[in-house]
């Protein structure tokens, strides 16, 4: 079975269960005794190697297997969770992650069989009663717990057999006839799946699948909807035709895991249970049913692989069922790239729109055409939210792997640390979540490496002997802000100095002019680090330029906060959205610009006369707060054409908590635009004009980032 189609849909269910058990491995290991936990560990690693199985990648269903078999014994109280099982228990999801990692690039998932920690995970089996026959007897266990049940089967099977139960219609009649006819063998079945089994519909797709190797399913009790509905007890019964010796098929039964035994014996059409004509039961399903709809294991991807036989098979099981179709998940998976297309027939439409209010208002007569503008405008401004709501996605996705990593950090660097999160669910654009997560990993790691202070510094200090990093997350205007913090030393801006000048970064002279944010910018250089020893985690000067670069490029920035002995807050500052955006259209000389509304805060009307100087900057006093101007005919080389005594158009701007005033020659007015890249072709050496946008009449717009003015 080529089962490559279903690959996206088995990556994406292998990373939400892996995340489980990252998260519930957590838990468990300050929770040891937290039944809830320990068994959604096992529904993890259960469901893994079913989908794993299904999908074909043996190395990864053996290593899940392990895990699931050591939570079996958990389970039952058999084994003690201790802080040994748990290091091993991650150092196996790691090695699930890597077989995760080959299956995403090349569809395989490597050759590495991580026999020491399958070899570990066996160690705890056997050490579960001190022996290392321990597992042998645990194995028997099961087998010794079902054996009057099991008796009580093989009793039944030997007076008959459970298939023998099944009712044959003209069409089962038929198929057997004609197999015995062609010399092929007709064998009943009835296999039975332990009771322990949670997932016991997925089994019985496993061993349907083993069969359709070998020859033809023609009938199965219960019906397969309800077998697929784990409408049934721990055993099914079905009718099997094949050229295969029985204990061929049966060997490819009790392959599947978690199949206790298997009763079977060939038929003939004597003993068979034949329906009456007058027989008013339901009339029997067409006899390639059974391999078309194998059941489907609610856990696996592929449990929909079987591929259709029939196509109206559904619709008969649906119509002996009564008609009841399963509630279906409102939520769906769609390729970014198909997003990526809708947003830019929306920018396209808005660009149109654009054009046609250019038009409209060169002419205000025609009131309908108008009225027409004002309802394409809704139509596109709706059509525009609902896009962004589509490509908005929670930053959870991103930040619930940090846990982890700080409790790996912790053990790395003998430190006490604990990590605290708060706006999992704050929405961020879907190619801004693909990106941040570098950035906020270097921050963390910052934190942990740089931030917080040994044990001896801290109850030196009257600090608890755990460390605090905080990880939060919420939307401020039209901007989201992920703030870093910690309450470790915070950064001392005089070692930064000696740094700097030791590497020839700054004179001695500039140092002792620089402010303190001066010098904290000092940190964001490439290849800057105060670290006394390089280790492999941190030291070698790679992190915050790499930071302040990918934030930069999406168009957010970076700002820190720091007191020594306290600890320090860095906070990312991001837009929303990429691609479409309100802004204030201005005129510079003869040129037009755009200024995203995000950032601004206040229009002043402002005389030369207010005009005042500080260190020789020009600056405004507006109510009480002292803003540098910034004149944007003289950054971006055009010149005025202003009256030289008018008053001026000041734009007040913010960024994180500076302010600055914009100075322009003329306001157009507010205008959704839509952000153009300007390309490859195209090098700012500033990063002042962070795009272009087409406006109504063609013209085109550069885009000012304010926050690189500032």
């Amino acid at each position: 079975m080529d089962v490559s189609q279903y690959l996206g849909i088995f990556l994406d269910e292998t990373n939400e269960h892996l995340q489980t058990l990252s998260d519930q491995l957590m838990i468990l290991e300050n929770e040891p005794e937290n039944e809830d936990t320990i068994n959604e560990i096992f529904r993890a690693a259960h469901s893994l190697k079913g989908m794993a199985g299904t999908m074909g990648y043996k190395r990864m269903q053996n290593l899940t297997h392990d895990m699931e078999n050591v939570f079996s014994e958990v389970r039952n109280g058999k084994i003690k969770v201790d802080g040994h099982m748990v290091d091993i228990l991650f150092q196996a999801l790691d090695a699930l992650e890597e077989y995760r990692e080959n299956i995403s690039e090349n569809q395989d998932e490597g050759t590495n069989d991580n026999e020491p920690i399958i070899n570990a995970l066996q160690a705890i089996l056997n050490g579960k009663s001190g022996g290392g026959e321990a597992p042998a007897a645990a194995a028997e266990a099961p087998a010794a717990d079902a054996a009057p049940a099991s008796e009580e089967k093989k009793e039944a099977a030997s007076s008959g057999g459970k298939w023998l139960d099944i009712v044959l219609h003209e069409p089962e009649q038929h198929v057997i006839s004609e197999a015995l006819k062609n010399n092929s063998k007709v064998y009943g079945f009835t296999v039975y799946i332990q009771e322990t089994c949670i997932l016991k519909a997925a089994r019985a797709f496993l061993v349907f699948k083993a069969l359709e190797e070998l020859g033809e399913v023609i009938i199965s009790e219960p019906s397969v909807q309800d077998i697929e509905d784990e409408k049934f007890d721990f055993d099914f019964s079905l009718y099997f035709v094949t050229d295969s010796p029985i204990d061929k098929v049966k060997e490819a039964i009790l392959a599947v895991s978690e199949i206790d035994h298997v009763d079977g014996d060939a038929i003939d059409m004597d003993h068979a249970k034949i329906a009456k004509e007058d027989d008013e039961d339901e009339p029997a399903p067409a006899p390639s049913e059974a391999p078309a709809e194998a059941p489907a294991a609610s856990a696996a991807p592929a449990a929909a692989s079987a591929p259709p036989a029939t196509k109206d098979t559904k619709s008969s099981d649906n119509k002996k069922s009564g008609g009841n179709k399963p509630a279906v998940n409102r939520t769906v998976r769609v390729d970014i790239e198909k997003l990526d297309v809708l947003m830019n027939l929306v920018s396209e439409l808005i660009i149109a729109k654009n054009s046609l209010v250019s038009f409209s208002t060169s002419d205000s007569s025609h009131s309908g055409f108008n009225e027409q503008i004002e309802y394409l405008e809704s139509v596109t401004t709706n059509l525009h939210e609902s896009v962004m709501k589509v490509r908005m996605v929670p930053i959870e996705s991103v930040v619930n792997k940090f846990p982890r990593m700080i409790r790996d950090l912790s053990k790395k660097l003998n430190k006490q640390m604990e990590l605290h999160m708060t706006g999992e669910e704050t929405e961020l654009d879907r190619t801004v979540v693909d990106e941040i997560g570098d950035p906020l990993m270097h921050l963390l790691r910052n934190s942990a490496d740089h931030g917080l202070e040994s044990l001896e510094v801290r109850r030196e200090r009257g600090k608890s002997d755990v460390g605090q990093i905080y990880l939060d997350a919420y939307q401020d205007g039209n901007n989201v802000v992920i703030e870093v913090r910690d309450d470790g030393n915070g950064i001392d801006t005089e070692a930064v100095k000696r740094k700097a000048i030791e590497r020839g970064t700054i004179t001695p002279e500039q140092g002792e002019t620089m402010s303190e944010k001066e010098i904290i910018d000092l940190l964001f250089l490439p290849s800057f680090s105060t670290a006394k020893v390089v280790s492999d985690v941190s030291g070698r000067g790679v992190g915050l330029d790499v930071v302040r670069s990918k934030i930069g490029a999406l168009g957010g920035d970076v700002s820190v906060k720091t007191k020594l002995g306290e600890g320090s807050t860095w906070t990312i500052r991001l837009p929303l959205t990429l691609a479409i955006i309100q802004a204030l259209m201005v005129v510079v000389g003869n040129e037009k610009y755009a200024i995203s509304l995000g950032s601004i805060q206040t229009i002043e009307d402002v005389a030369e006369d207010d005009i005042k100087y500080v260190e020789a900057r020009e600056v405004i006093n507006l109510r009480d707060t002292v803003i540098p101007i910034i004149r944007l005919h003289e950054v971006l080389g055009v010149e005025s054409v202003k009256e030289p005594n008018a008053n001026m158009v000041v734009i007040i701007v913010k960024k994180g908590d500076q302010l600055a005033g914009l100075v322009v020659d003329e306001l157009i007015g507010q205008q959704e635009i839509v952000i153009k890249s300007l390309g490859k072709y195209i090098n700012c050496s500033s990063r002042l004009i962070s795009g272009a946008t087409i406006l109504g009449d063609g013209e085109v717009a550069l885009i000012v980032d304010a926050n690189v003015l500032i």
